[in-house]
């Protein structure tokens, strides 16, 4: 299943190739490209909560580009920095926040598909999420690179997009309930993982003490280099 995955994921590179290349050449601000992504991620929840599944789903699939060229374009132009790394990271939150919140929204709302038990898996799926990503911070925080779970960014902007633009409401809306619960539940399965796997890992390590504030400490290359965490 990982080789299939990782096939597209090149595919997909190969077949934007020419948008970066014209981005680098018009020398486009990857934090720009960011911002955009995320627009577009908001108005895809926004389209969700209104009940426009079809084209919250497009808006989010089609416009996920961004958040690939985003990374592209900044190695490519050398523009790969710390601040970059925390801007595409918080904006990456903020995307996440508003399609869920979308989803949320229009099964607390609608009248016609209403469930209090979506709802609260919304909220467990937003917690979920936000938790793949803490966790993932943490661990790099203590030079461990934790990009490990069944359920990351890519994954979860697919699973947010593709059955949505595809299904809408099909079945009286249960394909749309049965991703919604399966984004929750992968995405505590995913944080769980990062734990076990930050837990593995330092338990072979010499324990030593750890600054949480005020550490003078500063960020290596290795960080500076990352674009987002997911």
């Amino acid at each position: 299943m990982s080789s299939i995955w990782q096939a597209i994921v090149r595919g997909y590179l190969k077949i934007i190739e020419p948008a970066a290349d014209l981005l680098v050449r018009l020398r486009v601000s990857p934090n720009l490209l960011t911002t955009i992504g995320t627009l577009c991620s908001v108005a895809g929840g926004i389209a969700f909560a209104f009940g426009r599944i079809h084209l919250g789903g497009w808006i989010i699939g089609l416009c996920a580009i961004f958040d690939v060229l985003d990374g592209v374009v900044a190695r490519r132009t050398q523009r790969t920095t710390v601040f970059g790394a925390f801007y595409d990271s918080t904006l990456d939150r903020l995307a996440d926040g508003a399609v869920l919140g979308g989803l949320l929204y229009f099964f607390a709302t609608d009248p016609v598909h209403r469930n209090k038990a979506i709802v609260l898996a919304a909220i467990l799926g937003m917690i979920g999420m936000y938790l793949t990503s803490y966790t993932r911070a943490r661990a790099e925080a203590l030079g461990i690179d934790a990009k490990v779970g069944m359920m990351q960014r890519p994954e979860r902007v697919a699973l947010i997009s593709a059955p949505q633009a595809f299904f809408g409401l099909a079945l009286n809306g249960y394909v749309l309930m049965a991703i919604v619960c399966i984004l929750g539940i992968t995405a505590w399965i995913t944080a769980i993982q990062r734990i076990l796997f930050v837990r593995r890992a330092t338990e072979t390590q010499e324990q030593t003490r750890i600054r949480i504030i005020g550490g003078s400490k500063k960020l290596s290359a290795r960080f500076a280099s990352r674009r987002a965490q997911s």
